[in-house]
């Protein structure tokens, strides 16, 4: 197979993708994708207990994440990373299942980056801007044009893409060691203000586990920057490395971060768009060191449009290879004749995502509940391709496979289960509606038909494109 533009196919064939990521832009891609500080106010917002969550999801999903990626990154280390891994183990529908959930997911989470890039910028904008915090047309406006400019960025070329998702990594970093300094400075200033009582797990109710599916979706991305795997130099050496050190840092930042939100701002007055600002905001306001505020405020909008750039051109190579396996148009397979990067792929991610922040206003929605739904339907879709991914690696660990892989076969199947259950967890809470949510009905109606939409599209899809293909095939051996 081949792709059309300045180069050959990837997965069936390796289009000519420039090799531009290095160690440690593996390991601020990580750190930007995973630790996406706009997910810890809706977590914190669930109370203390969530602490607990936290620690199950950093053991139970988090681990078995990295020494899956790590493992299976291994074995096959082309571009397409998850969709590569499924289809090897399971065959091409399985692969476009997964492909298309992972990819869909982050349809669904790019806008809530841009919800709260907005909400930031309405907290420390003054009195005028605040004003504009409840308003959907200019939310879904400015969303809308963040998403091009992000794709066009990405389009430029994969060292454009790769500096803007760097400079996010490091945003990301300052900004959340900042948030825990600020932290540790005011509980030494004026001790703690939570009780020991209301961190016990007596405290865990039903809306409160709902969180633990969008701690599991907080904690992926470690597996992002293998979905570029043939834009890597010297993959199986720099992916295990960029992995470690920006999954370390990426658990630290989360619980340092939902900390210190949990000791700045009442349960109660948290805020799920502005809620690390405004955790700053009260803090400095107490150390008398309000100029703070802002520099850290620019260093989240940093680390926002880092993770959008991120994910965006993450899912556009998703698009890329099923484009270049023909379960997808044939266009998305297409490389930019100046660039090498999938510019029909960046730009259908670009007009898809812009239609579900239209179509998440639907039914007179709030802004708040928009974002939240968003981002409930991300989580469950997510899980769906994480499952694939435990089940691979669960494929290999209890099978009969050669021993080239970097794990022990007790490590690969503890780390396989550990991670199926959790998933299977994460998705079924996913479906509880947390308080942030207006309307109970209107939410499980956008969720239900929203995953049966999805996946109704994804098997019409491939069935649909699987008989183009083998029509083709048919008519090139007549030809023959």
């Amino acid at each position: 197979m081949t792709a059309n533009g300045s180069g050959g196919g990837t997965p069936g064939g390796g289009a000519h993708l420039r090799r531009a990521l290095g160690m440690w832009d593996l390991t601020w891609l990580a750190i930007v994708a995973v630790a996406n500080l706009n997910v810890v106010p809706v977590i914190a917002a669930a109370g203390p207990t969530t602490m607990w969550l936290w620690a199950a999801a950093l053991l139970f999903f988090f681990l078995p994440q990295g020494i899956g990626v790590i493992e299976l990154s291994h074995r096959y280390p082309q571009e397409g990373g998850v969709y590569v891994w499924t289809k090897e183990m399971f065959g091409d529908l399985h692969g476009f299942l997964c492909g298309w959930c992972y990819w869909t997911s982050n349809m669904f989470f790019i806008p809530t980056l841009l919800f709260y890039l907005l909400g930031i910028v309405s907290y420390v904008g003054g009195a005028n801007i605040a004003r504009l915090n409840n308003s959907s047309l200019v939310f879904g406006l400015v969303a809308i044009g963040s998403i091009w400019v992000t794709a066009f960025a990405n389009v430029a070329g994969i060292g454009v893409g790769k500096w803007v998702n760097n400079i996010g990594g490091v945003g990301t970093l300052i900004a959340a060691s900042l948030l825990i300094a600020l932290g540790l400075i005011t509980v030494a200033r004026f001790g703690i203000s939570l009780p020991a009582s209301s961190f016990r797990l007596a405290r865990l109710d039903w809306s409160v586990l709902s969180t633990f599916g969008l701690i599991c979706f907080a904690l992926v991305g470690l597996e992002l920057g293998c979905v570029m795997g043939d834009e890597i130099r010297d993959p199986r050496r720099n992916v295990p490395r960029g992995v470690l050190y920006g999954g370390v840092l990426s658990g630290l930042q989360y619980v340092g971060a939902t900390l210190a939100l949990l000791l700045a701002v009442s349960q109660k007055d948290m805020k799920v768009l502005q809620g690390v600002v405004q955790a700053v905001d009260k803090m400095t306001a107490r150390l008398e060191a309000g100029w703070v505020l802002l520099p850290i405020a620019a260093l989240v909008g940093v680390s926002t449009i880092g993770a959008t750039s991120a994910w965006l051109s993450g899912s556009a190579r998703i698009l890329f290879v099923s484009g270049i396996d023909r379960y997808l148009p044939k266009m998305f397979g297409k490389l930019h004749p100046r660039h090498d990067t999938p510019y029909v792929a960046l730009i259908g991610i670009a007009v898809l995502c812009s239609c579900l922040v239209a179509m998440s206003f639907a039914g007179e929605s709030s802004v708040k509940e928009a974002y939240v739904t968003l981002l409930e339907m991300a989580v469950v879709l997510q899980m769906i391709a994480y499952f694939y991914v435990y089940a691979a690696l669960a494929r290999v660990a209890f099978g009969h496979q050669a021993p080239t892989g970097r794990y022990k076969p007790w490590q690969t199947r503890l780390a396989a289960v550990s991670g199926l259950v959790a998933t299977g967890v994460g998705t079924v809470v996913a479906f509880i509606p947390s308080e942030q949510v207006d309307s109970t009905w209107r939410f499980e109606i956008k969720m239900l038909l929203s995953c049966a939409v999805f996946i109704a599209a994804a098997v019409g899809l491939f069935r649909y494109y699987s008989r183009r293909k083998a029509d083709v095939s048919e008519a090139a051996a007549g030809v023959a």
